[in-house]
């Protein structure tokens, strides 16, 4: 009798409408580069993002370990933190009250999402920060503090796990878990020995109570399934992209169709369509060029986190480049829309050379798109004194975002007929 293979996962209807709250989170903080943007201000999105982010992945890896034991309340009440982090955003450097919520909702949301995932008995280890909550700390400390120590202290907490996430693999937390329990083993069984000699000598002998008996067992170490994350990262890119189609459309329906604003207009749809291409069908993890197992876990999810940040941002660049597409674009704009397409292709070279791709396929993919990139950052138009029109500028992003979609059609176009010359001899 032959096994069946297992039925592949996908996400359930509970986790999809928890992804629901992505849609709001990145629409607010896309808002936060409308106006400018400044140094703050991209400073504050950054920060903003990667707290909401880092939210959401823990909750995704719940669903993730816990399959069809994940609790629907957890999921709602987790959702309803999130949606308070999400609408605190706008004035959240300004306001003490939206401030305090949205830090208070986040440390209450993340302490949920570790007890939830941390069973009795079970370690998570394809996601640190779910044990190691020191990055906790200075959020706590942060509820008592005001004005821009405050953003100062989540900067701290949320580097602080950025290292842990970076630094601590696999195997790392499975080193530490046997550690750990080594030593709780140890002193259970030194317990034991004191309470046998205790016994021999006429005296009653104390028992360990659970919590000892919990330490002779060791814990179970559970990873994640990586068909199922690879899934949940993909859809959260997948909304992202959305939001970038929502900014647009709003920008093209409140102004006047001229030729202009249709080719900004379109320009801006095919720039995201290609970096759909890019991430979702020439990749794996929602992540361009990579491949499914080329990177794992605690580096996978980092990266995640950088290139989702970055087509964030370009969502709300190409908003603004559709409501301006009769003139220039204004520098900051432009420089962001340069500086987030050259993040998406560098993203884009790291995860190549993950996969296996040589210097050569990767340089060649991705060099003459950075130098087109770095056009929009410099902005001299020919032809408009004050910088590159929109319509210009939108046209270099789509050229710059098309070209290792492109380059990889042409390479794996070339190199299937010669794997299949190779098969036929």
């Amino acid at each position: 009798m032959v096994d069946e293979p297992a039925a592949e996962r996908h996400a359930s209807w509970l986790e999809l409408f928890f992804d629901l709250i992505v849609v709001a989170g990145v629409g607010q903080l896309a808002h936060l580069l409308h106006t400018g943007p400044t140094w703050a201000a991209l400073g504050e999105y950054g920060l903003l993002f990667l707290a909401f982010w880092s939210v959401w992945v823990m909750f995704t890896m719940y669903g993730n370990v816990a399959q069809d034991r994940a609790r629907t309340l957890v999921v709602i009440v987790a959702m309803f933190g999130m949606a308070v982090m999400a609408a605190a955003v706008p004035g959240v450097r300004e306001s003490d009250e939206k401030a305090f919520a949205f830090a208070l909702a986040y440390v209450v949301v993340r302490t949920i999402a570790s007890r939830a995932a941390n069973r009795p008995g079970q370690v998570v280890v394809d996601l640190p920060i779910l044990q190691l909550s020191g990055g906790l700390v200075p959020w706590i400390v942060s509820l008592w503090v005001h004005g821009d120590g405050r953003l100062w202290l989540w900067a701290l907490g949320l580097a602080i796990d950025v290292f842990v996430m970076v630094r601590v693999s696999r195997a790392g937390m499975q080193e530490a878990v046997d550690e750990h329990w080594d030593q709780a083993r140890e002193r259970v069984q030194r317990r034991l020995e004191q309470e046998e000699r205790r016994a021999d000598a006429g005296r009653p002998a104390r028992d360990i109570g659970e919590r000892g008996r919990r330490a002779l067992q060791k814990p179970e170490l559970v990873t994640a399934d990586l068909a199922h994350l690879s899934e949940r990262l993909g859809l959260f890119v997948l909304i992202v992209l959305g939001e970038g189609l929502v900014q647009s459309v709003d920008a093209a329906g409140e102004a006047e169709w001229n030729g202009s604003v249709r080719i900004v207009a379109v320009g801006a749809f095919a720039i995201l369509v290609l970096v759909w291409a890019l991430a979702l069908l020439g990749g794996a993890h929602g992540l361009p060029l990579l491949a499914p197992e080329a990177l794992p876990v605690h580096l996978v999810l980092p990266l995640h986190c950088l290139f989702a940040g970055a087509v964030a941002a370009l969502a709300a660049v190409l908003g603004r480049a559709v409501a301006d597409a009769d003139s220039a674009l204004p520098g900051p704009a432009r420089m962001l829309l340069g500086a987030v397409v050259a993040l998406i292709l560098v993203t884009a070279a790291v995860c190549a050379r993950a996969a296996g791709r040589g210097w050569g396929w990767t340089a060649g993919a991705v060099l003459p798109a950075l130098v087109v990139a770095g056009l929009l950052i410099v902005g001299q138009g020919p032809t408009v004194s004050e910088g590159l029109g929109t319509g210009q500028a939108v046209v270099l992003a789509a050229f710059a975002v098309g070209w290792p979609v492109a380059w990889r059609a042409r390479r794996d176009a070339q190199a299937s007929p010669m794997r299949t010359s190779t098969q036929d001899h």
